[in-house]
């Protein structure tokens, strides 16, 4: 059984409910298709029903065990907009501005998660990340004891020795263009957190750099430097050492001749890249050159799941991080 296999079996001990807010994408009405024949999670697809049912009938796609909502129809349309105008008066929203913005089915969508209509909701085939992340960000917020919301990749590389047999967290891949030490620690703290979560098995945290224990010197390695610091001082029982060079990090005959008395390197499962630049590349070199599986961006941080996609993703990619937000959505 591969891992997103076994993320699909783990969510079908407790079924969740997760938004598509994308319906009028043919992608989404294939995830939601499959979604539905393998039984591991319920589909709320929002979208205009009549181009929804349309586009399904054309391509022949049977969305008979998802739920289709129209917001423009919805009897909870009212309810979630007197929310959403309550959540932003303050910041100058008005009931008429919150009935408008509440029929874009995102907004609708993330106030479903909101209101506890639905566990999670997965956007991204055709909106840009901060169009997924910022109704989230309004609505939802940051989760309790989280001071960053940040992004990552589980990689899932065939073949391979290193990691989880295979298995990787990159952070953050996907949103934190240049993290400070501090946010670099909690993005650390995070990603640790969600690798035992999504993946079952202890967190090794690895914080990258180009230098391993003082190799090279720079503004650049005393970032991670700090970072590490912080990281073991705020949150002691992470496993985590750096700074790294990836090789350090993931390989054990390396390790054991650049950082020999490190208890998790040649070790690392859980990658903390220095910023985007490194964490985007770095994700896309693995992807492409060593065939790997790259589920994400995933977010982490936020008070329910929500996860964006790449808008080059396929509907097979979309079942990928719908059975991982539902497993998210478990306590």
């Amino acid at each position: 059984m591969n891992f997103i296999d076994s993320i699909k079996e783990r969510a079908k001990s407790e079924i969740k409910t997760i938004v598509l807010p994308e319906a009028e994408d043919i992608r989404v009405l294939e995830a939601a298709s499959k979604v539905g024949n393998e039984g591991f999670a319920k589909i709320m697809l929002i979208g205009n029903k009549e181009k929804t049912e349309k586009l399904a009938q054309e391509n022949n796609i049977d969305i008979s065990r998802a739920t289709l909502v129209d917001p423009e129809t919805s009897e909870k349309f009212e309810e979630y907009s007197q929310a959403f105008y309550e959540l932003r008066k303050a910041k100058g929203m008005t009931e008429e501005e919150a009935r408008k913005i509440v029929k874009e089915p995102i907004y609708f969508g993330t106030m479903m998660v909101k209101q506890g209509d639905a566990d999670g909701l997965v956007s991204g085939a055709a909106h840009s990340t901060a169009n997924t992340l910022r109704p989230a960000l309004q609505i939802l917020k940051t989760a309790p004891g989280t001071k960053l919301v940040s992004a990552f990749f589980i990689m899932d590389v065939p073949n391979c020795e290193y990691g989880e047999n295979g298995i990787f967290i990159f952070a953050d891949s996907g949103l934190n263009e240049n993290p400070n030490s501090d946010q670099l620690a909690e993005i650390a703290a995070s990603s640790a957190k969600s690798f035992e979560q999504l993946v079952g098995k202890e967190s090794k945290v690895g914080m990258l750099s180009y230098s391993t224990y003082g190799s090279a010197k720079s503004e650049l390695t005393d970032k991670v430097i700090e970072a590490t610091k912080i990281l073991k001082e705020r949150y002691p029982k992470i496993k985590a050492d750096g700074e790294l060079q990836l090789d350090a990090a993931i390989v054990p005959s390396v390790a054991n001749s650049k950082a020999p008395n490190s208890e998790v390197a040649g070790q690392c499962n859980t990658l903390v890249f220095p910023d985007l630049n490194a964490g985007n590349i770095g994700y896309k070199l693995v992807q492409r050159l060593a065939k790997a599986e790259a589920y994400g961006p995933l977010c982490q941080g936020i008070a329910k799941p929500v996860n964006d996609l790449s808008r080059g993703c396929s509907s097979d990619d979309i079942v990928g991080v719908v059975a991982i937000t539902a497993l998210q959505a478990q306590k």
